[in-house]
């Protein structure tokens, strides 16, 4: 008798103590996948700011995030990024069939979703049964079985929706929505980003004289084609008499010799590099991928040529005066490196100030 109850003591022990020892796996597995969430999040993280700040298009960048929130939740299949641009909602990114894009801008009218816009809070819905479809989906069905629904805002003022899908029911019961939320704050923060480079974007303009691009080309698309190289050499220069040219013979000859200069310094470098009219008097040159000191003997000769030119008042004026007045331009360069991912506005507003600062001198100065 006394054998038996032993046996069942020490049956009881082990029991007890397997049972301990799962509880202590299980602690241990939900750490270890708790840790393995937050590794994840600190990953899609790093990619989004990695995406900031790359220089692609608006649209590019945004398609390149939502691809990213795709690939690094399993029971994720589909992400939606629709955003108000103060007329229309517009798909701004997404991995649906564009056969539904008319549901998915239309979300924000549906019952279900109002309250959370109008609470900035998020919606979880999700079927119950393998035949229901969800409250939005019109001849979407079988295509999502749960959705999470999250308004953006920015500073306040609501501006869109991210939508994220699966095709299993009940696929974001044990999602962290912590970590969503930091995501969907990270996604506000970009929209932030890439209106600033959306407006820099379309302010660009081809300037009328010269042809050239804005300076504003230097902070959008050009700086895509100039970061390709980790290091180019950046060179602004000033025609240093233009505004005398204009007051003693006319506004026509400074116009004169602003087409002059311009076509001639497009047809002396190289296509890879970008040349814009910077401001008024003040012009810039990229040598993509080009070491500034390396511009040296060709800026020289530049410069030469660039001053060797003359132009007739008469002739642009077509006066027939018996005094006639004849100009050459005079340039004031400077030149720096630029180093990829760097501010090219800070750059060129250090080689602007260095040319206002020495407005007197007809040189060529590395800085």
């Amino acid at each position: 008798m006394y054998i038996i109850v032993a046996i069942i003591v020490v049956l009881v022990l082990i029991i007890v103590t397997l049972i301990i020892y799962n509880m202590s796996i299980h602690k241990k597995v939900t750490a270890f996948s708790n840790l393995n969430e937050k590794i994840n999040s600190l990953n899609v993280l790093q990619n989004f700011m990695d995406t900031i700040g790359e220089y692609t298009s608006v649209n590019e960048k945004l398609s390149k995030i939502n691809n990213i929130i795709i690939q690094k939740f399993d029971d994720l299949k589909y992400s939606t990024i629709v955003v108000f641009d103060g007329a229309e909602y517009k798909v701004k990114a997404t991995n649906v069939d564009e056969k539904h894009w008319k549901t998915l801008v239309n979300l924000y009218n549906e019952e279900i979703f109002k309250d959370s816009i109008t609470t900035a809070t998020p919606k979880y819905v999700t079927v119950e049964r393998e035949n229901e479809r969800l409250p939005y989906q019109k001849m979407e069905f079988g295509r999502a079985k749960s959705a999470m629904f999250f308004p953006l805002f920015i500073d306040n003022v609501y501006i869109g929706y991210w939508l994220i899908e699966s095709g299993l029911a009940h696929a974001f019961d044990n999602l962290d929505t912590a970590m969503l939320e930091v995501i969907k704050n990270n996604i506000v923060t970009i929209l932030k980003t890439i209106e600033y480079q959306k407006t820099i974007e379309n302010i660009v303009r081809d300037d009328y004289y010269s042809g050239l691009k804005s300076a504003e080309y230097l902070y959008g698309e050009g700086k895509k084609l100039i970061d390709k190289y980790t290091i180019s050499a950046v060179c602004m220069f000033r025609i240093t008499n233009l505004e005398n040219i204009n007051e003693e013979g006319s506004r026509n000859v400074g116009n004169e010799i602003i087409i002059e200069i311009s076509d001639m310094i497009k047809n002396s470098i190289s296509k890879e590099y970008i040349f814009v009219r910077y401001m008024g008097p003040k012009f810039i040159i990229v040598f993509t991928g080009v070491n500034s000191q390396d511009t040296v003997e060709f800026l020289k000769e530049l410069k030469q040529k660039v001053e060797s030119l003359k132009f007739s008042k008469n002739e642009i004026d077509m006066e027939e005066n018996e005094t006639d007045k004849v100009f050459m331009p005079k340039l004031n360069m400077v030149v720096s490196s630029y180093y990829k991912g760097t501010s090219m506005d800070s750059l060129a507003k250090k080689l602007e100030e260095y040319l206002d600062e020495n407005n007197k001198e007809n040189s060529i100065n590395y800085i």
